[in-house]
């Protein structure tokens, strides 16, 4: 029995042991060009832009220099609602929940006295010029449409400090944003494998992220879009305890030994 506990510690300090290779982000990993300090790293070229989905949440505004008939186009309430939530927050609420206009399944939104307008697949700023165009034709002067989502809103889930939906009031933000919002993710997070699951016009895709590698600066995905979802799965190591540092690999092989030894202790005859 003696002759089994050096190598059962040993095997444990091995196993769970995590290297900071493992858990530092940005580093320059072999096989990649060297990204040096003070270096400029141009940000990817993105073609894609977010456009709404159906289920959306979004504001719309108007301005016109007839104030009474632009109140036949906003629900009751509304101003002030707006001006309720002025603070704003960045929270997992959405900031136009009580007071914007949902898009339904089929795409549309319906705001009073027009026409049900179908917005989904389309960009914010497709999305203005469509319902500018719906309710001109009310108005002789010129009509200014402000249409926004309340944010990003994304979801972490897996090795996070805290999961679940949350929303950056801002109009862009990179994934280390969304990171720092939902709490530094666990050591025990596998960084080199960070999921991404992204809504596009009409489906979904995954993406896979490497937090460790510098050159994600230069990623298409380093900035995040509104319905992210980011999973980061757990290191094997989860599975036989956390052995985050030493002392906690040293109380896990302590707790391993003493089980052995006591089972054989019980089996042998010697209790």
């Amino acid at each position: 029995m003696k002759r089994l506990v050096l190598p059962v510690l040993f095997f444990v300090l091995i196993t769970s042991c995590i290297s900071n290779k493992r858990i530092n982000y940005l580093q320059n990993l072999d096989g990649n060009s060297p990204i040096e300090l003070d270096e400029f790293i141009p940000y990817a070229q993105v073609d894609y832009e977010y456009v709404l989905q159906p289920f959306d949440i979004i504001d719309v505004d108007f301005a016109s220099s007839n104030q009474d008939l632009l109140r036949a186009f906003e629900f009751q309430g509304a101003n002030a609602s707006r001006i309720g939530r002025s603070g704003g927050t960045s929270g997992a609420m959405d900031v136009f929940y009580f007071s914007g206009y949902s898009i339904d399944k089929n795409g549309y939104i319906r705001i009073p006295n027009l026409e049900p307008i179908k917005i989904s697949g389309l960009t914010e700023a497709e999305a203005i010029e469509k319902v500018q165009e719906s309710i001109s034709y009310y108005f002789k002067d010129e009509v200014q449409v402000k249409l926004r989502i309340g944010g990003i809103r994304f979801t972490t889930l897996g090795e996070f400090s805290q999961v679940g939906p949350k929303v950056i009031l801002k109009n862009r933000a990179t994934i280390f944003d969304a990171i720092s919002m939902a709490g530094e993710s666990s050591i025990l997070a596998r960084k080199n494998e960070l999921f991404l699951i992204r809504q596009y016009d009409g489906g979904t895709k995954i993406h896979q992220i490497n937090l460790n590698d510098r050159q994600l600066l230069a990623s298409p995905y380093y900035f995040i879009q509104p319905n992210d979802i980011l999973y980061l799965q757990p290191m094997k190591i989860r599975q036989i305890g956390s052995g985050e540092n030493l002392t906690a690999s040293l109380q896990l092989g302590v707790s391993i030994i003493t089980a052995m030894m006591f089972v054989y202790g019980i089996t042998s005859g010697l209790f």
